[in-house]
């Protein structure tokens, strides 16, 4: 559950302010240098993430992928650059997150592009490579998506958890505790997406959602930047949308299901 739910603001409760067009325009013009503003700030952002000082991984790590058995550099696919998405499936759950399925829907949809300029995109999650297959081809996608299965990829960058450590208290997103995954009990979204992935709620809350950047450089593969929660928000390209419709998110809780769901009783 990569983002928390927004509550309905007032306006959107009660009505909303009726203007004229030139009312409007002087509305807009506002909003419009704040965004300008956002934009610089946005850029500035991307420049002081792009400056990150690099961390060369040591580890080899292995992979199941379509193409075989895999390392670290071989998930490149002979490009510079891998942007990888920490999608949520458990080796034990029958199905993927709906909110990582609903962020991955996009991804067909850029990955080629970026193939295109020096960069793979690619799903991993810890659940075996034939489950990852099945639901690819039940939701339709073509995106490269690999299994970490047993090994330590997941934990080493901090998007899978033991048991132990959630007894002892999880670290995510730079914070101890500090994710509704980590509330006792847990909150009613989280029991229901772990229902739809045919886990519990402790087992659902051990995964959790997150990107991670690598650069590839003279055969050597460093570690540049990881994000998680609310960090992958930008990512969430319905999100975006409904940031700009006249509602916003208008929501309350989790209301949407994998796409092919819609509609189901």
């Amino acid at each position: 559950m990569p983002v928390g739910f927004k509550a309905k603001s007032d306006a959107q409760d009660v009505g909303h302010a009726v203007a004229t067009r030139e009312e409007w325009l002087q509305a807009r013009l506002a909003l419009y240098r704040a965004e300008k503003e956002l934009t610089r700030q946005s850029d500035a952002l991307a420049a002081q993430r792009q400056a990150l000082p690099w961390v060369r991984v040591e580890k080899e790590y292995r992979f199941e992928t379509a193409q075989g058995i895999a390392s670290l550099p071989d998930l490149f696919q002979g490009r510079s650059q891998l942007l990888v998405y920490h999608f949520m499936f458990g080796p034990d759950w029958q199905a993927g997150c709906p909110s990582c399925s609903m962020i991955a829907d996009g991804f067909d949809g850029y990955h080629v592009h970026l193939a295109n300029h020096d960069v793979t995109l690619m799903a991993v999650s810890r659940a075996r490579l034939e489950k990852l297959d099945r639901y690819k081809a039940r939701m339709g996608w073509s995106f490269p998506w690999a299994s970490s299965g047993d090994g330590a990829f997941n934990f080493d960058f901090n998007v899978s958890f033991t048991e132990e450590q959630q007894r002892q208290g999880i670290e995510y997103n730079y914070l101890k505790k500090g994710h509704a995954m980590d509330m006792e009990p847990l909150p009613g979204p989280v029991v229901q997406f772990a229902q739809s992935c045919g886990t519990t709620g402790p087992s659902y809350a051990r995964d959790r959602p997150g990107m991670s950047a690598f650069v590839m450089r003279e055969g050597a593969v460093y570690h540049t930047y990881s994000t998680y929660a609310r960090g992958l928000d930008v990512l969430w390209g319905s999100y975006q949308w409904l940031d700009r419709a006249p509602l916003g998110r208008n929501e309350t809780g989790p209301w949407f299901r994998r796409h092919d769901e819609y509609g189901a009783a």
